[in-house]
């Protein structure tokens, strides 16, 4: 593929060419924060954003997605692509989408997920502002993104745009590009090389030490139970995980009681009833039944149960979760140097 140089001037006016032809969503201000929602006009889109409210997943396996309607014994699906444009996304956040393709690829494919993701094209943006509670710039950094279609670095007064599938390319089309020069394309590697580093938070051991030394601290319940003592099972880290892939079916019947819906919903672990299952007899237990263990299994998740499976640690310091936490408790820098300390 190429790179190329789109000037300032023109590049509202790609914006709204795109607009016109496909579904585009972006970052856009909703008060002091910001959400990925559909574009209305090219002006709402918000490219020196921090971090977004919710991660960009939702725009293929969204909070709630219908997935079957069923009425005696027809069944139909609900999968319905469209054609989209996922723009201005962070390269930590395309990271987590590479771990949700592979996740919902393995095994029995999840078409309700993949149909969307494979009719959506994603421009990556530089970071233009930079978290309170961010730390990407040293956690798995050994994982580079690689799901993004075309990644747009501002520079000067202009953007260089580089390709990276003949989805990117396609988009080309859409706005008075030109070839970047070599200065160009220098200066938005200089632009990406000097954001990292700049996180107020930061994680201080490798992927590998900080997998094995949480793996060991499984039956530390003394440390667990500090850890979480504050945690309200309120599940809000998870809710705005963008590598949290856990949800919920629920059938729901119409008054004939022969026809009706399937649906999904994003779940979280952090929840009590997350864990809790009925046996025979109408029996109850919960194998997770203490916020402890829950709050365990979530760091157990992050950092140690998938990095063979991905390539590194299923978090990619995007903060999301040390800013929704209301106890301030969820914050993973904070929470893993404490086990890396631990001594006792």
């Amino acid at each position: 593929m190429g790179v190329y140089y789109l000037d300032e001037r023109q590049f509202t006016a790609f914006v709204t060419a795109v607009i016109q032809a496909k579904r585009v969503v972006g970052p856009v201000a909703r008060r002091a924060r910001f959400a990925y929602e559909d574009l209305e006009s090219a002006d709402d889109l918000r490219l020196d954003f921090d971090v977004t409210i919710l991660p960009p997943k939702s725009v293929f396996f969204p909070p709630e997605q219908a997935i079957a309607r069923f009425d005696g014994d027809e069944v139909s699906s609900c999968i319905c692509p469209v054609d989209t444009v996922l723009f201005g996304v962070h390269f930590y956040d395309v990271k987590a989408i590479d771990q949700l393709d592979f996740l919902f690829r393995e095994n029995n494919a999840d078409w309700d997920y993949l149909c969307q993701r494979e009719a959506t094209t994603i421009v990556g943006s530089n970071i233009q502002a930079v978290s309170s509670r961010a730390f990407w710039d040293s956690v798995g950094t050994e994982v580079q993104p690689l799901g993004h279609d075309a990644f747009l670095t501002k520079i000067g007064s202009g953007y260089v745009f580089k390709t990276r599938t003949p989805k990117g390319e396609a988009l080309l089309e859409y706005g008075d590009f030109r070839e970047a020069t070599q200065n160009e394309i220098a200066e938005a590697e200089r632009v990406n090389a000097a954001v990292m580093g700049t996180c107020s938070e930061r994680l201080a051991y490798t992927t590998e030490q900080i997998a094995e030394k949480v793996r060991d601290s499984f039956g530390n319940e003394k440390m667990w139970d500090e850890l979480a003592e504050r945690c309200f099972s309120c599940g809000s880290c998870n809710t705005v995980c963008p590598t949290c892939y856990c949800f919920d079916v629920v059938d729901s019947w119409n008054l004939d009681q022969k026809s009706g819906s399937r649906t999904r919903y994003w779940d979280a672990c952090l929840t009590r009833e997350f864990a809790a299952v009925t046996g025979a007899g109408g029996s109850k237990e919960n194998f997770r039944e203490h916020h402890s263990s829950r709050f365990r299994h979530r760091f157990m998740r992050k950092t140690t149960y998938l990095n063979d499976k991905l390539g590194g640690p299923a978090c990619v310091g995007c903060g999301r979760c040390s800013q929704a936490c209301t106890a301030d408790i969820a914050d993973p820098v904070r929470v893993i140097t404490k086990i890396m300390e631990w001594t006792s």
